[in-house]
């Protein structure tokens, strides 16, 4: 299918969920060889090629201005393919909402994010840090093989047997290879999960951080969990701190144990926390009005820091000038493997957090100086960044030298030399051919 300027769902097609693009042609193909006439078409015009999975991509990817749009969310199969090894296959277009919706009759699950409309090639590309990333690792810990679509049109199978180089590169390196028209995935059964929010006042922000980050350091990997606070829409510097948590199991016993410390922490003003199906964990998130920008930046913490860096994003919480602030425990079993094991190099960290802040340009712009101040007192102690979690007017070599130390980058370049030598696939944290 072809959807051009002027036609009918021409515009719901070429924006993105936070970018408004005017792509010459959006394009949907419907099968493996669809895809390969598309490269071929973009290749030979030599327009810009965006590939849009679920098109959650905050530094706008899934779209351009003036070139090709290859949306592949006809892609969207999620079958069952070895019942006894729990193997899925999945289409490079399908969501997450999509794919717990159709494990759930199984009994299955895969850890992967936290909202429905998210891509599974983009998230996984990239990482993947969800509600069970400390029992099962991120979700490309999760691949088995992927099938990729090159540059030259060629359809290659990547897994730890064939083209090994490739799927390593595939396991964190982002879109820079090929388009991958299908994953599969090692999934696991699942039960329902301990799910919901346990909240204390802003005031008591500095001792409820570090006493749940002291917790999450002893705690069993069936604990995950996120602290939101500082949020500028429920009250700046008296915003709640809402610690989201996700129990892997449905033992109330078990699930107690692992949550009642976190309730001790502080004077408790709410908790919601229940038994409720895995697929029922996931959100939706609804694009927001066109002008509504979202600036994102983040980064890892080790555990020496952990301490210090808290300690600084609770004090500009309590100035009231800080962006709302979110902090992911992850460790566990994303720490487990090596750290070349996948091109994901942040496997020491034991927490990440994200800044956000979200407005029409001129309140992006006002909040520019408070939060440059923020990040010059956390540089010291932190490294990193998170590709899913990294949103600048371009993606700068600055993001991409966060997001891949130079070990990471040279290996990463020798494969996309090999597999998109003339750099075809730039839209993306770009890695440009050794």
């Amino acid at each position: 299918m072809i959807i051009a300027p002027g036609t009918e769902g021409y515009e719901a097609a070429s924006r993105s969920m936070l970018v408004a693009g005017s792509p010459a042609m959006i394009l949907r193909p419907e099968s493996v060889a669809d895809v390969q006439a598309a490269v071929e078409l973009a290749a030979g015009t030599g327009l810009v090629l965006s590939v849009r999975g679920g098109g959650h991509a905050f530094a706008g990817f899934a779209t351009n201005d003036g070139g090709v749009v290859l949306d592949l969310g006809k892609l969207a199969s999620v079958e069952v393919i070895d019942k006894e090894h729990h193997l899925v296959r999945i289409g490079g277009g399908a969501t997450w909402g999509q794919v717990a919706a159709a494990l759930a009759p199984h009994g299955l699950a895969i850890s992967a994010g936290d909202t429905r409309s998210v891509g599974v090639g983009g998230l996984t590309l990239t990482g993947g840090i969800g509600w069970k990333v400390r029992k099962y690792g991120l979700a490309l810990d999760n691949v088995v093989a992927a099938e990729m679509v090159t540059a030259g049109g060629e359809l290659v199978r990547a897994s730890a047997t064939e083209n090994p180089e490739l799927f390593w590169a595939l396991r964190g390196g982002g879109g820079n290879f090929g388009i991958v028209t299908a994953f599969e995935f090692a999934a696991h059964p699942t039960t329902d999960v301990h799910f919901g929010k346990i909240a204390f006042p802003g005031s008591e922000a500095a001792t409820v951080l570090q006493g749940w980050a002291d917790h999450l350091r002893t705690a069993p990997d069936e604990l995950t969990s996120i602290v939101d606070f500082a949020n500028p829409f429920a009250g700046g510097a008296d915003a709640p701190v809402e610690i989201q948590v996700a129990f892997d199991g449905d033992d109330p016993g078990l699930a107690a144990q692992a949550l009642d410390p976190i309730r001790r922490l502080g004077s408790v003003s709410g908790d919601d926390v229940e038994l409720k199906p895995y697929a029922d964990v996931l959100v939706d998130f609804a694009p927001p009005p066109l002008g509504i920008q979202l600036f994102t930046r983040s980064a890892f913490v080790d555990a020496a820091p952990v301490p210090e860096v808290l300690r600084i994003l609770a004090e500009a919480a309590a100035s009231g000038s800080a962006p709302k602030i979110s902090v992911r425990s992850v460790g566990g079993a994303v720490s487990r493997l090596p750290g070349d094991a996948t091109a994901y190099a942040h496997r020491q960290a034991e927490l990440m957090f994200v800044t956000t802040t979200i407005g029409p340009p001129q309140i992006i712009e006002a909040t520019r100086p408070a939060l440059a101040a923020i990040w010059a007192d956390l540089m010291p102690h932190v490294s990193g960044a998170y590709a899913n979690f990294l949103a600048t007017a371009t993606a700068t070599e600055e993001d991409v030298a966060a997001i891949y130390p130079p070990y990471t980058y040279q290996r990463l370049a020798a494969v996309k030399r090999h597999y998109d030598p003339g750099n075809l696939f730039s839209r993306n944290h770009n890695i440009r051919p050794l």
